[in-house]
């Protein structure tokens, strides 16, 4: 499939409904209930990997049901947001860049099965001094993995992307077919495509429990209790609180992202301006933004949205302070006055999210011990996750019903942190 950048979009997805609307058409779906308590398979938790689980279980001609203790989408967790980067030359760690590359392809076969765009490239810069991790992680992926980053001059940066105050001992980098995917949109495609194809899907509905009873298992929620012959967790932050076992080792973190008012709008406009990651070496972690995106066809926040990966305080999901803070506020304005000072005149709005996070950074695609591959987790995604919903389902789907995947996870498996 040949991707489609913002520029080049066809006429028949620039008239694609707004996301109010395909929200109410999935809704009108749901809500059309059912007394059905007997299932081949239950997903616990129907967010970025919960959703595209349903769908490939679904599509496979399975019987499932899916569990949402929230609306979908909802702000709760870790999907909300309008926006999350896409991209290959993957600076965690070069393993990841296979599952990447089928993340891709499958984001693309949502895109033409539904006639949606929800990967938007925009290309991506890289800037930061050459010994940090972002920057020596970005070359490692690409040249393992044969992925195009381009070298910027600061000649070329300061002509290109004026908008950018930089250090000249940074290095730059641009990553041409990355971008950015829109998750709310996602989520409810693949749940709109899981119930075409007969999956049910419970919302507002909360799981208490579940159990191992006879050769099936038993789940019970604040509504009904459930059976099943496989069960997959994908329940986010809350992942945790369904997993004992995995309890102590999975820690979540209160994160936050903010909308700013820029001082020339137009010059961070969704067609004009790239995502972004800056790697400040007074600061741990790393910043990450995007383009001004239109409300009309992205829904809101208003303005120019940036985020700083780094873990913060510890937190419990079912207590977690939603409030922003004066040093939330201050962090970002700190940011933004250094190195993108047209950028900021006011801040909009800042939203509260949650990192899952495993001790090493990986994500948790496995079965769970002691239950004869019968239950398998899907966890600790740590704050870059959302990019490979697509794969995550299908993977999901594979070890559910066959007990095994061919895409490589074996990095990824549990008993590391066991």
């Amino acid at each position: 499939m040949q991707r489609r950048d913002f520029l080049t979009m066809s006429a028949g997805l620039l008239a694609m409904p707004p996301i109010e609307q395909l929200y109410a058409s999935v809704h009108q779906q749901m809500d059309k209930g059912t007394a059905e308590t007997s299932f081949d398979v239950i997903v616990l938790g129907v967010g970025s990997m919960g959703s595209a689980t349903c769908y490939h279980l679904a599509k496979r001609g399975v019987k499932v049901l899916g569990l949402e203790q929230f609306d979908i989408p909802h702000e709760l967790g870790s999907h909300g947001g309008q926006s999350r980067i896409i991209r290959k030359a993957y600076f965690e760690h070069p393993d990841y860049v296979p599952l990447l590359q089928r993340a891709y392809q499958n984001w693309g076969e949502l895109e033409e099965m539904t006639g949606s765009q929800v990967y938007y490239r925009t290309g991506l810069l890289y800037f930061g001094k050459p010994d940090h991790l972002l920057l020596r992680g970005v070359h490692e992926s690409a040249n393992k993995y044969h992925v195009r980053v381009d070298g910027l001059t600061n000649e070329a940066v300061r002509k290109q992307y004026p908008t950018f105050h930089l250090p000249d001992d940074y290095e730059k980098l641009i990553e041409p077919d990355a971008g950015f995917l829109t998750p709310e949109r996602s989520i409810l495609l693949y749940v709109e495509q899981a119930l075409k194809h007969g999956a049910l899907i419970h919302t507002k509905e909360h799981t208490l429990d579940w159990r191992k009873e006879g050769d099936g298992y038993v789940v019970r929620t604040d509504k009904r209790t459930y059976s099943c012959q496989k069960l997959v967790i994908t329940a986010g932050a809350w992942a945790s609180k369904l997993t004992p076992s995995l309890a102590s080792k999975l820690t979540v973190t209160r994160q936050v992202s903010a909308w700013v008012q820029p001082k020339n709008w137009d010059a961070f406009a969704l067609g004009k301006f790239p995502c972004w990651t800056v790697a400040d070496d007074t600061q741990p972690g790393i910043y990450y933004g995007f383009p001004v995106l239109p409300v009309g066809k992205f829904g809101g926040p208003v303005g120019l949205k940036l985020a700083h990966h780094s873990h913060g305080s510890v937190v419990d999901p079912d207590t977690i302070s939603r409030v922003p803070t004066a040093e939330d506020e201050v962090n970002f304005v700190r940011f933004l006055q250094k190195y993108l000072p047209d950028g900021y005149s006011a801040i909009h709005v800042i939203k509260t999210c949650m990192y899952t996070n495993t001790k090493d950074g990986d994500f948790v695609l496995d079965f769970l011990p002691d239950f004869d591959k019968d239950v398998v987790v899907a966890t600790g995604f740590s704050g870059h996750g959302f990019k490979f919903a697509s794969v995550v389902g299908e993977i999901m789907a594979d070890l559910a019903m066959t007990g095994k995947t061919g895409l490589p996870i074996g990095f990824l498996g549990i008993k590391r942190l066991l």
